[in-house]
This record gives structure tokens, sequence and C-alpha cells, in this order.
């Protein structure tokens, strides 16, 4: 028998769904499914085999196989995204039966079930490639790890590419406010500081300030409020699934929120001024975030025009302080005049194109492209 088993708001049989394709014949598994599925935004499409129609079988994106159902599709065509779901946690066979018809995953419920719950929304979403993500981390505070990360998001976004800057440090005073946007609408981090579970990208994104064309999650002007791992998990992985680019401001101290944080990151920039107290503090901050990061790299702060770097450090020059990190020099970044005027005139950071910091920044994208992987150094 091959045919599609009727439920309510069906679909025509040969009209694609655009969600996963359930194949089983066991109505309480299927009445699970449909509940998970129903709980994940998708609408599947169901049959008790392989479907018959041109495409059935390759074109979903996720196809999900009741453990009554694989000797009606094993033979069908080997593809991704298949998972096994059965509910006896002890069959010792459930993974020959898995290798037999290709699937990727073996899926028991009841346990599996949030798993699965987010891997269907997951292609409910259909965002394709992840973000990429780069986060930004100071070697000591007041180094510029805050206006560098608002002005690389300034720079990507005034490229036309889709852009998140992310507040990670609770005592960094606000990104919204350097942005110059610290009144405008939107939801703050005390609103998913404990969070659960999955969090939708896309209602991520539209309940988050529009600030210079990108979207920003910061702090509110209240009491500092810890945000619970699962949450820091659960929010930059929203964040990713949107794709483009998301730029995170990094605390110095690597608690198990900034460890979530520092896990999803792709590409670490450590910034690092001048000076030999600075050296030696960014020393610190880079072998305890080292341990978490995947991909770390310096950039090297130069000092206003003229002025006597503290601490000494005045012959230490970019090369020798990356040396001594041990880590690669992405460059210097420079000393931009008017900066804080230009903020109190609610200009952000990178916000002149001309300027110092904008032409680094752009310089920055252009060597690491959004659409291509960090494995290169920039």
């Amino acid at each position: 028998m091959n045919g599609v088993i009727a439920y309510e708001s069906a679909p025509p049989p040969d009209e694609p769904t655009g969600g996963p394709l359930i194949v089983t014949e066991d109505v309480d598994l299927l009445d699970d499914l449909l509940r998970l599925c129903a709980a994940a935004g998708a609408r599947p499409e169901v049959h008790h085999g392989v479907p018959e129609r041109r495409g059935g079988w390759e074109a979903p994106p996720l196809v999900l196989v009741g453990d009554d159902a694989v000797g009606r599709v094993r033979g069908a065509a080997r593809r991704r995204g298949v998972v096994l779901v059965g509910r006896d946690q002890d069959d010792p066979d459930v993974w020959r039966r898995a290798v037999e018809i290709g699937a990727e995953d073996v899926l028991v419920l009841p346990d599996g079930e949030q798993w699965l719950v987010d891997r269907i929304a997951d292609v409910v979403e259909s965002v394709g490639k992840p973000a990429l993500t780069v986060g930004v981390i100071g070697g000591r505070g007041g180094a510029g790890a805050s206006t560098l990360a608002c002005a690389l998001a300034v720079t990507a976004a005034r490229d036309r590419r889709r852009t998140l800057l992310v507040d990670a440090d609770p005592l960094g005073g606000g990104l919204d406010v350097l942005l110059g946007g610290e009144r405008a609408e939107g939801l703050r981090w005390p609103a998913f500081a404990q969070s659960r579970g999955r969090v939708g990208s896309g209602a991520l994104e539209e309940s988050l300030p529009e600030l210079h064309d990108l979207r920003v999650l910061s702090w509110d002007r209240g009491d500092t409020v810890a945000v619970a791992p699962q949450a820091m998990r659960a929010v930059l992985a929203a964040a990713r699934r949107r794709g483009g680019v998301v730029v995170v401001d990094l605390p110095r101290r690597v608690d198990e929120a900034a460890a979530e944080a520092l896990a999803q990151v792709d590409l670490g920039v450590l910034v690092v001024p001048k000076e030999l107290r600075a050296v030696a503090g960014a020393r610190r901050v880079a072998s305890a975030a080292g341990m978490v990061l995947r991909d770390l790299r310096v950039v090297v702060a130069a000092g206003r025009a003229g002025a006597r770097p503290p601490g000494g450090a005045d012959g230490l020059d970019a090369d020798e302080i990356a040396r001594l990190l041990g880590l690669p020099l992405i460059g210097e970044l420079p000393w931009e005049h008017g900066l804080t005027a230009a903020q109190t005139r609610a200009r952000p950071p990178g916000g002149t194109a001309r300027g110092p910091l904008a032409r680094f920044c752009a310089a920055f994208w252009e060597r690491l492209p959004a659409d291509d992987s960090v494995g290169g150094r920039v």
C-alpha cells in the first residue's frame, strides 16, 4: 500500500509542502510526529511509503521514517536528511535498519522530542548557510573592543549584509547607547535572559531594535541581569540561523554564559592596545578564551597620534605584540580623531565611511567575505 494518510488541513497528495516528509502507518507514532511538526510550525506531507510523484522522496528537506516503514523505503535513493524514528529504547537492531535506509540519525520518542522539534523548525526557517559570527574581546578594559564591534557591524550593514550585533557583556553599558539608540523600541537582554529551549530566528530579528540598518541585542538601563547559559546558546543559535553576519561584543571574563557565546563564534578578534600591561592582561584573556574559541586573532589598537602609550610599551610594534601573544595578526586599528564627539551627535563608530575606522572594517570584511569560511587567514 502506498497512499497518503488523511489528516486535518492535509495538502493534496501531489502538492509539496516545503515541510518534512513523514513515512509511517503507525497511527500513534503519526499523531506524535504531527504534534511535533505543529509545535515547530511545520506543515508535513504524510505517506505510507516512498511517494510516487516525481521528487516526492528527494525534494523534502527532512524525511522522518517510522520504524514500521523501514521495509517500504528500503531501496529508495540515498539522500541527506533522513531520520529513523521509533519508540523502543532497547532495540539492538535499530542502527542496522538505519544503515539499510541511509538514515543520518536515529530518534527514540519521547526522549528525543525537543531535538526533533528544533530540527523541524530549522527546516521551516530554511535560512540556508549560518551567519558568519565574529566575536570581539578586549585585552583589557577600555581597549576599544565595543567600539570595534559596533564599527564592524555598521560597516557590514552599510555593505547591505544582513547584520545582527549582540552585546554579550552585561557590564559594558549597552551597545545601543554607543549606537545612539538607547530609546529605540525593541526588546533587550532581560526579555531573553531566562529563555529555555529554542528561539525562533525570525521572531528574534523582528523583536530587536533596528539601528543604522542592523539589528541590535543590547542591555537596558535597569539592574544587571544574569543571562542563563541556555539562553545565550538559544539566542545566538537563532541569530546564526538568520544568515549574513553576527558580531558579538564579548566580556573579558569567561563564565558559563560567555563560554556558550565563544562556542558559537567562528572568528575571535582580541583588541590589544600598545601597552605592556595590556599585553600581559591580553595573554590571560587569550588563554581563557582560547579554551573554547577555535580561531582567535589579534588587532593592535594604535594610540592617539603623537601620544606616548602608558606602560612604556612604545618600543613594541604590532608584529611584536602578536608574537608575544602567539596569535595571528589581523592588523593595526587606527586612531580616529573626533570619534567621541561624533558619538554625542548619534553618529556610530564606523559611521563615517571614509574615516580610518570604517576603512579598517571594510578591509576586514573584504578579506573575510561573509559567504566564505574562516579557514584562511585574514
